[in-house]
């Protein structure tokens, strides 16, 4: 049976959907993008800012539901702009640093909201 995830920690969803679903062992995230759960605001800056932002987001998320970060198995990245596949990556690298996940990035014509970066993903739960 499916259980649904819910956190304080990460942003209220902005539709009709789950911060996350666990299925047996494993949480399959929504897609997290650079809000301030505390505030409610997109973060300011660039790609990097909200790069960290999803990350803290997403592992805020998978902590809610008994897993981390270093359980991650799967990512997909959304980006605005294919141009910040670097920057994002420089980010990116210091979350993921031992065994990083597989991983597809993809440039999208828009975000919710009109942040520059969304990633969704799978983990286990250990």
């Amino acid at each position: 049976m499916k259980k649904a995830v819910y956190t304080k920690s990460a942003p209220e969803p902005v539709g009709p959907y789950n911060q996350a679903i666990v299925w047996n062992n494993l949480v399959f995230t929504a897609g997290q993008i650079a809000i301030d759960p505390a505030s409610g605001n997109i973060v300011e800056g660039g790609v990097q800012e909200q790069t960290r932002q999803v990350l803290k987001n997403l592992e805020a998320v998978l902590k809610a539901a008994g897993s981390g970060l270093e359980y991650v198995i799967k990512t997909t990245v959304f980006l605005k702009n294919m141009d910040d596949f670097s920057a994002m990556n420089d980010v990116y690298a210091t979350f993921f640093t031992d065994t990083p996940p597989a991983r597809s990035a993809v440039e999208v014509a828009r975000l919710p909201k009109d942040v520059l970066v969304e990633i969704e993903c799978v983990a286990i739960i250990p």
